[in-house]
């Protein structure tokens, strides 16, 4: 009975959510802490003309638990939304995938997300005041990562909108993600860019808003698994194209194809 009581409340979509609220609630922590308790301390990692402390700063100190349960958590759950939207889209309960390129397209996106997971809890680890090497290259990973994730969940967005132009979800998650994108891949530059010309206060103030830029990239996931609500009646799912069907449909454009050739 219990089990069921949770089912009955549960749904997909509560998981981005539930990563969000954990990564923005942990960033928010970890800025308060460092402006209002340790009055905006300059921490032993941070370089002698370095007044803003980076992210990795705050969590090398007294917070690291809380840097490294937080980082956990998100990535952890967002990456459940990953495997549950593959899986509802398997079952018919989302719109399903049709080819096998965009198949592709979602285990890249998934495994690069795992990628961009093990770099965020690794770097969260491995803090910036005792392993700085390999801090860098962990954070390398979580950008990365995410940011290639991003790229093919896009794509295949971008696939599925063309096919199933009725489902407005579908362009919306799409342009949410493809403005993700650009604007976090701008900001990337510009924070490595003040990274290699020595200007440590200009970096840290550019990573905090990528960073919680991020918060907003993990809530566009919401819009993908809220249409699994209306289908968890089996009368209500997206029913998977046959072989045939979609042969038919294959047929029918490169005859209007041939058709357009002769006028």
């Amino acid at each position: 009975m219990a089990t069921m009581a949770v089912r009955s409340y549960f749904s997909y979509w509560m998981l981005p959510v539930l990563s969000s609220l954990v990564w923005f609630g942990m960033l928010l922590g970890m800025l308060l802490y460092w402006l209002i308790d340790s009055h905006s301390s300059v921490y032993p990692s941070m370089s002698p003309d370095q007044t803003i402390a980076y992210i990795s700063d705050v969590g090398a100190q007294e917070l690291k638990p809380l840097f490294i349960a937080g980082s956990a958590i998100t990535t952890l759950t967002l990456d459940l939304s990953f495997f549950s939207e593959l899986w509802l889209r398997h079952n018919g309960r989302l719109v399903s995938n049709s080819s096998t390129g965009e198949k592709i397209l979602v285990l890249l996106s998934i495994f690069f997300a795992i990628v961009g997971t093990c770099g965020l809890i690794l770097l969260s680890v491995f803090d910036t005041l005792r392993y700085p090497r390999l801090h860098v290259l962990f954070l390398l990973l979580f950008i990365l990562g995410y940011l290639f994730s991003a790229i093919f969940i896009c794509w295949e967005y971008q696939r599925l909108g063309i096919k199933h132009r009725q489902h407005r979800a579908l362009r919306a998650s799409f342009w949410l993600k493809l403005a993700f994108i650009l604007v976090e891949f701008a900001l990337s530059l510009v924070f490595a860019g003040s990274m290699l010309a020595g200007n440590p206060n200009v970096a840290a103030g550019f990573e905090w808003t990528i960073a919680f830029i991020f918060t907003f990239y993990i809530l566009s996931f919401v819009i993908d698994l809220l249409p699994a609500i209306r289908t968890r009646d089996p009368r209500n799912r997206f029913g998977r194209p046959s072989d045939t069907e979609v042969a038919n449909v294959q047929n029918s454009r490169e005859l209007e194809a041939a058709t357009r050739g002769f006028q």
